[in-house]
Order: C-alpha cells, then sequence, then structure tokens
C-alpha cells in the first residue's frame, strides 16, 4: 500500500470543509422553505424563542461535553460583561423575527436572494468595525453577486427595478438582512476569548430571553395540542438542522477553509431554496429568475477560486 503523499493530507481536509460547508448552506436552506410554510400559522416571535431555548440548550450541552480546540465547559470568565450576549442575542433575534414576517407575503427564493446581499453588506460592517479591507478580486465578486440577487428579487421585471417596486416582505427582510450583517462582525469585535460554541449558546440564551420577553402573548396564547405537526417539524428542524448543525458545520470548515471560501456559499441559497420548494411540491421559479441565479452561481465560482 502506497503511503500517502504529504500534499493530501491538507486537501482531504479542505474537502472536507468544502462537504460541510455544501451541507450547512442546504439546511440554511431548508429553513425558508419550511419557515414559509408555518410564517403565518404561528407568531414570529413565539417560533423562534422556542427556537433559541432549544438550540441554547443542545449547544450548551455540546460545550459542555465536546468542548472547542482549547476547552470544554464554562468558566466564570465567560459570563464577563452580560451585556454583550444581551446586544447580540437581540440583533440575532430580531433578524430571524423580520425573516418570519418577510415570508407570510414574500417567496423563499426572493428572500432568499435578498439573503446573498449579507456577504456584501457584512464586509461594509467588517470595515467600520474591525477595519478589515476586501482585495479587489472579492469586491468584485461580491458586487456581481449582488446584481444577481437585485435581478431575482425583482424577478427580472426591469420595470419594476428601475421604479423601485420591492414588494413588502423583501423590505423588511432586507432589514433584517442588514442586522445579520452586523452580527457576525459585532460577535468578533465582542468576544474575548470564548470557544465558538460557549459564546453561540451565550448568544441564544440571550435571544431566547429577549424574544420572551417581547412575544409573551404570543406564547402564552399558544394552544400547544392545537398545533399542527408541520408546525412541530420546523420548530425541531430549525432548532436542531438550522441552527445547532449549522454552527457546529461551520465552526469545522472555518478550521479548513479561508473566510472567503466560507462565504461563497452563502450564494448557494437561492440555488438550494428553489431544490427545497420542489421537493416540497411546489412550483419551480420563474424562468426571469434564472438569469439571476446564473450570476449568483458565478460570484460563487468567483468566490471559491479567491485566495
Amino acid at each position: 500500500m502506497r503511503p500517502a503523499q504529504p500534499g493530501n493530507a491538507p486537501r482531504a481536509e479542505a474537502l472536507k470543509g468544502h462537504a460541510a460547508m455544501l451541507a450547512f448552506s442546504a439546511l440554511v436552506a431548508g429553513s425558508f422553505s419550511l419557515g414559509a410554510l408555518v410564517a403565518n400559522e404561528i407568531a414570529p416571535a413565539a417560533v423562534n424563542a422556542l427556537r433559541f431555548l432549544i438550540t441554547a440548550a443542545v449547544l450548551a450541552g455540546l460545550a459542555m461535553v465536546v468542548g472547542g480546540a482549547s476547552r470544554r465547559g464554562y468558566r466564570r470568565t465567560d459570563f464577563r460583561a452580560p451585556w454583550r450576549y444581551l446586544l447580540l442575542g437581540a440583533v440575532f433575534a430580531t433578524y430571524f423575527v423580520l425573516m418570519f414576517e418577510a415570508l407570510k407575503t414574500a417567496s423563499p427564493v426572493s428572500i432568499g436572494a435578498v439573503f446573498t446581499l449579507t456577504p456584501l453588506i457584512t464586509a461594509g460592517f467588517a470595515w467600520l468595525l474591525l477595519r478589515q479591507v476586501l482585495n479587489g478580486w472579492m469586491a468584485l465578486a461580491l458586487a456581481i453577486g449582488a446584481v444577481g440577487a437585485v435581478w431575482v428579487i425583482f424577478g427580472g421585471d426591469m420595470s419594476a427595478l428601475a421604479t423601485l417596486q420591492l414588494g413588502y416582505g423583501e423590505a423588511i427582510y432586507f432589514a433584517g438582512c442588514v442586522l445579520h450583517a452586523a452580527f457576525t462582525p459585532l460577535l468578533r469585535r465582542l468576544n474575548r476569548g470564548e470557544p465558538t460554541l460557549v459564546i453561540t449558546s451565550l448568544v441564544m440564551a440571550a435571544g431566547f430571553f429577549v424574544l420572551a420577553l417581547y412575544g409573551w402573548q404570543d406564547l402564552r396564547d399558544i394552544r400547544w395540542s392545537e398545533l399542527s405537526p408541520v408546525i412541530w417539524i420546523t420548530l425541531i428542524y430549525l432548532s436542531l438542522a438550522a441552527s445547532a448543525l449549522t454552527v457546529v458545520l461551520l465552526q469545522f470548515a472555518g478550521q479548513r477553509l479561508p473566510s472567503s471560501k466560507v462565504m461563497a456559499y452563502t450564494y448557494l441559497t437561492p440555488a438550494w431554496i428553489i431544490g427545497w420548494e420542489i421537493a416540497l411540491g411546489h412550483d419551480g421559479p420563474n424562468l426571469l429568475v434564472l438569469p439571476g441565479i446564473a450570476v449568483i452561481a458565478l460570484a460563487l465560482v468567483m468566490l471559491l477560486r479567491a485566495d
């Protein structure tokens, strides 16, 4: 049996990272399609409060049992300046509430296209908060991706684009994406050395606290015995697959891939959503949006080629 070549190990690890991000993007896309099924059946604050609570408990368990590269469990220093977790939790929670509000009226595909604008907005916040500057290739890729996203958002309707006739759901979700974009550099700015599982579990717990206060009446009004199976399925999926598992996948991939390549998989979201919609028995997208999907795919390839 031939011994492995020295260069094979890093390549194998990189391929594992790419596989993790493929799974990550597919799981995130599922939250849009499943979320659209229940957006008009349960209050956004209520479903996300439950989702944050379950996710926080799962991530806390992982932090205690698995830990990170350096340690497992919590330390007293992890709870310094708890306002950090409240701020981050409020930002993240508001994003998800706005996402579900948007899904009441907007299609998952157009919402997914809005989501692909997040890396470009994140780059702006990264410069403001961390003074990080994009190189020219990445800036070009993000700009091209934004063009494709705008095409899909307006459904390829040039008259709607010319008059900026943006749908209510898309507008609401864009505001949420601004918060999501701010979250990542804020998390890095406010992190004081806490491992990923520790800080994420505390952010999710803080998000539950914020949502429980905001949506207390919605939570009280839930008639648990009358909830449809699709709501339970969606809640479990959002909590375990689209939240807890994606945190683990993102951490795994981030240790094996450059940030540009991790970021690139955001651009797969609309394509995965189309797959989810067809799998759920819904109609495929309007053919007019396909050029926009192709442009987004070009941005994905460019980012994957970036160093």
